[in-house]
């Protein structure tokens, strides 16, 4: 299984989880093996916000080939289209570190985002 969680570095595990999907400086990627241990950990750098828009980092998530994204927050557009590529989009909103998070969600510690926790922010 591979997830994407957004990072404000290219340090991995040891990267500060970013509050914003859509203007995310990095992905982080984790993937987990059967028994859900952390098996690797590559940073990939973000499309450009500015010239892509959201629409265009969903996209470019969706072709990273994860199975989910593991966000502080996102609006209800782009969780709808995660949700409808077969991306399971789950929220985590205190853990500042990378590394932890993906340790909380092998551990099944973190929730499916609905779409009641979506933010209602609109885009500029």
């Amino acid at each position: 299984m591979k997830i994407a969680i957004p990072s404000e570095t290219a340090d991995g595990l040891a990267a500060m989880r970013s509050g914003h999907f859509g203007h995310t400086p990095y992905f982080t990627v984790v993937q987990y093996d059967g028994d859900m241990n952390i098996v690797a950990a590559e940073p990939v750098k973000n499309v450009d916000h500015d010239q892509y828009g959201c629409g265009g980092v969903i996209d470019y998530v969706l072709g990273l080939g994860v199975d989910g994204i593991l966000t502080v927050g996102m609006g209800m557009p782009p969780l709808m289209r995660f949700t409808q590529n077969g991306v399971i989009v789950y929220s985590e909103r205190y853990t500042p570190n990378v590394g932890d998070a993906a340790e909380l969600f092998a551990e099944g510690l973190v929730e499916r985002m609905s779409p009641d926790d979506a933010c209602n922010h609109s885009h500029h």
